[in-house]
């Protein structure tokens, strides 16, 4: 486990380190609750595979979330990812226009109407 503190060092880990240890902090929380894999997972109305395998960092977010709801740490998403505002420099961009997408690079759009297909 990577960690300084009870802070993980996020840019040092893999994508699956980081799962593996959120796996085990959301075991944790379950233990902590005092609660049992089917309890989570009668609640969270999912089975007790799902409940195991998240544990293990393997889920679906949105059976993660189902998980968290059903042990009343639906609040922990706004820590793990907070709402985020649109930057001055993106507003002045859109002009009033509410970004809906990435644009496409120019790069990738660069074939002529002779270039594509017919069919």
């Amino acid at each position: 486990m990577c960690q300084m503190g009870n802070i993980m060092k996020l840019e040092k880990m893999s994508p699956v380190a980081i799962a593996e240890e959120l796996g085990r902090r959301l075991k944790q929380a379950r233990l902590n609750a005092d609660l049992t894999q089917a309890e989570v997972a009668s609640r969270a109305g999912l089975n007790r595979r799902t409940i195991l395998n998240a544990e293990r960092g393997k889920v679906q977010l949105e059976n993660l979330v189902a998980i968290l709801v059903s042990m009343d740490m639906a609040d922990q998403l706004n820590m793990f990812l907070p709402v985020q505002e649109i930057s001055p420099l993106q507003l002045a961009k859109l002009k009033g226009q509410k970004r809906q997408r990435a644009s496409k690079s120019k790069q990738r759009n660069t074939q002529t109407k002779e270039d594509k297909p017919l069919w």
